[in-house]
């Protein structure tokens, strides 16, 4: 380590050269001092590659982001945009609060790469408070604002586990809904850090249920009893055959029963009135990441394949097959201007299916800004959203009296934005045959609106957003993620 820190410092008294960034992996201004701007075009070869920092994390996971090896050749006019990739991979492992890095000419024609890096804080006993609710909003307008609508609990998050970028996950969690897991992930299974594997059990005994939805909105049963009973065991094998590609398999056994007074609120919960259901499921998903930062992505793209088959004919009582293709794509308009869009199409066979495999606009990042209180429900739909955004602000602040260094680091980021999201969902037939959620559905749904977004440490983004929907419905969301 004192060997590291002593090449740090004589590299920067002697200037020999820098590059830099500024707060939370986003490019700033480009420094390239001296020798590296005296000629128009030369190979430079590299000598060493040196990494200051990384107290925990092991060499390998830092290396495995790099394009650039010992003996590699790069032209000077080149070295800073390779340099500012592999900065934004190392910063997207999402164990560094942050990453630099420096070319340290030795000659003409050769060059070390000086990487340094600031660790986060990897052990995280989390106490569990949350809405049990897909939203803020949803909780606070549809359920008004309920208390006993709230999980509470621990989860503890092991990151970075062995200093090989693996994480270790347990829940416990009460109130709401009552679940236990455990989750275990490693991506970088081999030698060549390509393969991946991550397991899950998951136990859920909830006692309340949502057992149908009614004008667009989820109806719940409250109980003093165990309403369902839900066991999950999974394993997802990964392969990430470039630094920007990765291909997923996973397979799953359910097991789920729930009261007979679910089944008689709905027989159609898991069909013909059954109060089990149990089925393998296997999947493969193909992910090609070409974004910044994922945390908070300005430039760049994303596309992703999802293909799930339900039921493989050994003890599954149910049959489906989905499909779902997204795409993103960032542009940075200079001057502080972005402009982002993310496309979605869903498509599942047969429609009739049981209520709890219904898919809809309204979970996770399917949602349309202005509907978030609507759960939208169909067997195939197709979504836009559309987002332009002015960095009006951006600064990181080191407290160098901070007793972990982990939490020296504070960056701040605020963006004003204007969006616009469309989108259509095909109505399930069976709701057709009782005439309800049609009103949002077979049409095409509009909204708009603007808001702020803050963009902080921990890859924390808070978003304040006023929005107006086709129907004439308007107001105040707020939400603790990402909008895509």
């Amino acid at each position: 380590m004192r060997v590291r820190l002593a090449i740090l410092a004589i590299s920067i008294l002697l200037g020999t050269a820098a590059w830099s960034q500024n707060t939370n992996g986003r490019k700033g201004k480009e420094v390239v001092y001296n020798e590296l701007d005296t000629v128009e075009y030369q190979l430079l070869e590299v000598n060493r590659i040196l990494i200051v920092g990384n107290k925990t994390t092991l060499d390998r996971i830092i290396q495995r982001e790099l394009s650039l090896k010992p003996g590699d050749t790069i032209s000077n006019k080149n070295i800073s945009q390779v340099l500012l990739r592999d900065k934004n991979k190392i910063y997207n492992l999402r164990l560094f609060n942050t990453v630099e890095i420096r070319p340290i000419l030795l000659s003409l024609n050769k060059v070390d790469l000086l990487i340094e890096v600031t660790e986060r804080w990897y052990t995280f006993p989390v106490p569990i408070f949350e809405l049990s609710d897909r939203n803020f909003n949803e909780w606070w307008q549809t359920y008004d604002h309920d208390l006993g609508r709230v999980n509470y609990g621990l989860r503890l998050y092991q990151y970075n586990f062995r200093g090989r970028n693996e994480t270790l996950r347990f829940t416990g969690q009460f109130g709401f809904s009552r679940r236990f897991d455990i989750a275990y992930s490693i991506p970088n299974l081999d030698r060549n850090q390509k393969q991946g594997l991550s397991f899950l059990f998951s136990y859920a005994q909830p006692k309340n249920l949502s057992y149908f939805t009614q004008d667009h909105k989820l109806l719940f049963l409250k109980s003093r009893n165990v309403l369902r009973t839900n066991s999950l065991v999974a394993i997802n094998y990964s392969y990430r055959k470039s630094f920007y590609e990765t291909h997923n398999v996973g397979l799953e056994y359910r097991y789920s029963v729930i009261a007979d007074t679910i089944a008689l609120l709905n027989p159609n919960y898991y069909g013909n009135g059954e109060t089990k259901q149990q089925y393998e499921a296997i999947s493969y998903s193909f992910n090609s990441d070409h974004r910044d930062v994922m945390a908070y992505p300005l430039n760049g793209h994303q596309s992703n394949i999802f293909l799930k088959k339900i039921g493989l004919g050994f003890s599954s009582e149910v049959d489906q097959f989905e499909v779902n293709l997204t795409h993103a794509r960032y542009l940075d308009l200079k001057n502080g201007y972005y402009f982002s869009n993310f496309s979605s199409a869903y498509l599942s066979t047969p429609q009739s299916q049981p209520y709890s495999l219904y898919n809809a606009i309204g979970y996770r990042r399917q949602f349309l800004r202005g509907y978030e209180i609507f759960l939208i429900e169909g067997s195939r739909f197709i979504m836009n959203k559309s987002t332009l955004k002015k960095r009006i602000f951006t600064r990181g602040w080191h407290f160098t009296n901070m007793p972990h260094e982990q939490f020296s680091y504070f960056p701040l980021s605020i963006y004003i934005k204007g969006y616009v999201d469309v989108g259509y969902v095909e109505n399930f037939s069976r709701y057709q045959e009782l005439l309800i959620n049609n009103s949002l559905s077979n049409r095409f749904l509009i909204g708009a609106g603007g808001g702020i977004d803050v963009v902080t440490f921990y890859d924390m983004v808070l978003r304040f957003e006023y929005s107006f929907t086709r129907e004439g419905k308007h107001g105040f969301f707020f939400n603790i993620k990402k909008e895509f």
